[in-house]
């Protein structure tokens, strides 16, 4: 009987110090943070005592206690399976690797030091981060109208901006507009279910009475510049009076091209057998009789 009794002893002893809080006489220190790339990794240290011999390393999250990884030198952990591929554990420096970072992966953790028949907690804030697209912004602009109807010489503009793929949720800036005349027509923004990153996308409009540069930015990300109210450069209803104008007066100079081959052409005399004469080159002169 006491083999399986003596075997289960590091299984109890394992369950016990994953639960370990710092309310149960072990030494908390201030908080470490660090921070993480979506899809990358990062290395989260735990500091140690120089000269001092660690027995046992646990990695937990702070608020349920789960287990994450760790090493004891008397005894191999069972690192749970969403854990065991991506993380690793240097025994040396009291780091863990963790691999493939999610957003599910933010949180706090706490990292157990045993030692010398002590222990010391530390708290490790982590911070997951995923770069937005470069934002696309698109504008319409049109002429500004009073409620008489009659055009003010300004324009008024909708422009919108959007962006992708980024995490935290974030929100659009305007850097180069003067914000009292943004009015804002929507603000949206859905997360992807699976990855948990962000899209985010805003419309406003914008009055303007000269060329003005635009920009949007998302995330610290900024779209490239693009220019509004723009004075046209030749209206439409100039260039339309300029290709009648045109037409018309190639029409004038065709028909004073046709009317002067016509008077030019030799005339039959009433003595020529022939009745139909072929009509003369507009460039020949009339022959002498």
């Amino acid at each position: 009987m006491k083999g399986p009794v003596f075997s289960l002893l590091p299984l109890v002893m394992t369950s016990v110090l994953l639960t370990a809080s710092p309310g149960d006489g072990s030494t908390v220190s201030p908080v470490r943070n660090f921070s993480a790339v979506l899809g990358q990794s990062v290395t989260l240290r735990c500091p140690g005592k120089p000269g001092v011999h660690i027995t046992r390393l646990y990695i937990q999250t702070k608020h349920t206690h789960a287990f994450i990884n760790g090493f004891d030198v008397q005894f191999e952990l069972d690192v749970p399976h969403e854990y065991l591929n991506r993380t690793k554990v240097n025994k040396t420096d009291l780091s863990m690797r963790m691999s493939n970072i999610t957003v599910s992966d933010e949180g706090s953790y706490t990292c157990i030091i045993f030692f010398s028949g002590d222990k010391e907690s530390f708290d490790i804030n982590l911070k997951v981060t995923a770069e937005y697209s470069v934002p696309t912004v698109k504008a319409e602009c049109d002429e500004r109208i009073h409620r008489n109807g009659s055009a003010t010489g300004g324009k008024i503009c909708q422009l919108s901006c959007s962006s992708t793929g980024g995490y935290p949720q974030s929100r659009v800036e305007w850097p180069e507009l003067h914000q009292s005349l943004i009015q804002i027509i929507n603000n949206g923004s859905s997360k992807d279910p699976h990855y948990k990153t962000w899209t985010i996308n805003q419309t406003i409009t914008y009055s303007c009475d000269q060329p003005t540069n635009v920009s949007c930015s998302i995330g610290g990300i900024v779209s490239h510049p693009i220019t509004i109210c723009q004075a046209d450069s030749f209206p439409l209803r100039v260039i339309a009076a300029t290709v009648v104008v045109v037409i018309f007066v190639l029409s004038l100079i065709l028909g004073l091209v046709l009317m002067k081959c016509y008077q030019r052409r030799p005339r039959p005399r009433p003595e020529d057998p022939a009745l139909e004469v072929p009509l003369a080159d507009c460039h020949s002169q009339p022959q002498n009789s």
